[in-house]
């Protein structure tokens, strides 16, 4: 009686087993993209960040309690390590594709480290549940600071010293990935929304899903389709006939940027005066040829003019449309660190955008 009760138990045991395995490689085979990103977990075991469970990730954030933002990509939230640390924690919505935006996060992320970019410390991918950790950042995101409704953050007001110091910050960032890994990274997202301030308003950038590694010897590199922001997006990213993808491709992403961050404003369709719109690239263009008073609400003494005269200068160069004609980022680290004097006013630049091509 007790035996035939016994092997009853092993056979059912047995089966479940065996309905199990066939059920996890169906369901597998239905999912090609989680095997996509199981691979590249089990070829970078090694990675010096931590994995983590679904249900610690509720316990880091409080059962998602304290929501910091939302997109298309999914929810941010706050939370806390056991250390004690803050952390932002984005919790990614559906997976696309076959995975390749959160594998290009973790791979890119997990190779960097350098003041100007957000560290990541942890990662879970448990089934359809993925999340990534990044260290907290107090003061959000440049596009808060920079547009005129929002030039304010808590008792710190926006000004031109500031916002010299993020501009030489994110370059710095960018010549680290360039120049400075192992491997090389194109971001091919570069906008105010990706670049985060700590409590001193140091930038860093963020947001890797859109990443390219490649080697250190690669000039130029291969992708399919445009990629990035519009109104962000090198001409060359969007047409191949305009030249090259490259790293010259972020530093026009770079400049489209430091423009915004200049006039407060965005560069497409920018509001000059109460009844006419330009793209504010030409117009700043035209007010540097003429010698014209830039007339931005920020300037207060000539050392502010100087400081922004500087980083028109230096953006217009960066959204030329020639990849060729463009500054690489080490080079404007190094415009924006020396003498106003000493710069050359660029030509004046196309208005590209996808949608009006030149």
């Amino acid at each position: 009686m007790k035996m035939g009760i016994a092997l009853g138990l092993a056979a059912a045991v047995t089966l479940l087993l065996v309905m199990g395995t066939l059920f996890y490689r169906r369901w597998k085979k239905q999912n090609p993209k989680h095997l996509l990103v199981d691979a590249f977990l089990e070829r970078h075991g090694h990675l010096q960040i931590k994995r983590y469970s679904y249900s610690e990730m509720k316990k880091v954030t409080n059962s998602f309690k304290n929501k910091l933002g939302e997109g298309g990509f999914g929810s941010v939230y706050k939370g806390q390590l056991k250390d004690g640390r803050h952390v932002a924690v984005k919790i990614l919505s559906e997976l696309k594709g076959d995975g390749e935006d959160f594998i290009n996060e973790v791979a890119s992320m997990s190779r960097t480290s350098h003041v100007n970019i957000i560290a990541l410390l942890g990662f879970c991918f448990q089934g359809s549940k993925r999340a990534l950790i990044y260290e907290y950042m107090p003061n959000g995101s440049l596009e808060k600071l920079i547009y005129e409704d929002n030039a304010v953050i808590g008792d710190r007001q926006l000004d031109c010293q500031t916002l010299h110091d993020i501009a030489i910050g994110v370059a710095r960032g960018l010549e680290y990935l360039h120049k400075g890994c192992n491997t090389r990274i194109l971001h091919f997202d570069i906008k105010p929304h990706n670049i985060l301030l700590d409590e001193n308003f140091c930038p860093k950038i963020s947001d890797f899903g859109l990443a390219k590694v490649c080697t250190r010897k690669e000039s130029k590199v291969s992708i399919f389709g445009a990629r990035g922001t519009v109104g962000y997006i090198a001409p060359e990213v969007f047409s191949r006939n305009f030249g090259a993808v490259s790293h010259k491709s972020d530093v026009y992403s770079y400049g489209m940027m430091v423009l915004e961050m200049v006039g407060g404003r965005k560069n497409i369709k920018a509001e000059v005066d109460a009844s006419s719109e330009i793209y504010f690239p030409y117009w700043i263009h035209n007010r540097l040829v003429s010698n014209q008073e830039l007339g931005l609400q920020n300037i207060r003494n000539e050392y502010d003019n100087e400081m922004v005269r500087k980083m028109t200068i230096v953006s217009l160069w960066c959204i030329q449309t020639n990849p060729s004609t463009r500054p690489s980022i080490s080079k404007v680290v190094e415009m924006l660190e020396g003498r106003t004097e000493l710069l050359q006013l660029p030509p004046k630049p196309y208005w590209f955008s996808p949608s009006t091509s030149p």
